[in-house]
Formats: C-alpha cells, structure tokens, sequence
C-alpha cells in the first residue's frame, strides 16, 4: 500500500483497460444515441443531416456498398489506433513498474 501511496507503483493499468474498453464499445453507442438528439434539437445539424441523407442518396446501390465498406475499414482502423494507443500507456507503465523493481533488487 504504501508503494501506491508513494506512487512507486501505478494503479494505471487497471484503469487504462477500464477507459479503454469505455472507448471502444459504449462511445460509439453513446455517440449514435446522442446523433439523434442532436438532429432533434439544433437545426443546422439536422440541415448538414438532410444534406448528407441527399448525397448518400444520389449514390448507385455499387457506390453504397463501396460507402459501407470504406466506413467499416475506418471504423476498424480507428478502433486499432485506439487499441494501439492504450496498449503504448500501458507498455510504458509496465516498464516503470520493472524498472523500479529491478532498481529494489540492486540496492
């Protein structure tokens, strides 16, 4: 305990996993949900949404599957990033921990 208290050891590899996995899944819900309300309540969201549904619209049904596919992949490759990214914090918190593990065992 008192190596957290002194902050020799991190408690972020708990919490890096526990946002990470808030990230991934419940913001892209918690974003679609939150699409709607804005629609709902600020016109020129709703103006940029009609113009959008138009433009999708004027697609031919090979242009719609190339849409999908092209949004898919980017959602795939920002989720990786994401990952990627928390993978990185918690590499290097890790590292501190064995460093400072490796330092005890000198002294």
């Amino acid at each position: 305990m008192r190596d957290i208290l002194t902050f020799n050891t991190f408690v972020t590899q708990d919490v890096l996993i526990f946002f990470y996995y808030i990230g991934a899944v419940l913001m892209p819900v918690a974003l679609y949900i939150f699409k709607d309300y804005l629609i709902a309540h600020l016109s020129f969201v709703k103006k940029i949404n009609d113009k959008l549904h138009t433009f999708y619209a004027s697609f031919s049904s090979n242009g719609k599957i190339v849409f999908w596919m092209i949004f898919v992949t980017m959602f795939l490759c920002m989720e990786l990033c994401w990952r990627m990214m928390f993978e990185a914090m918690i590499g290097y918190f890790d590292m501190h921990d064995y460093l400072y593990q490796i330092a005890n065992q000198i002294k």
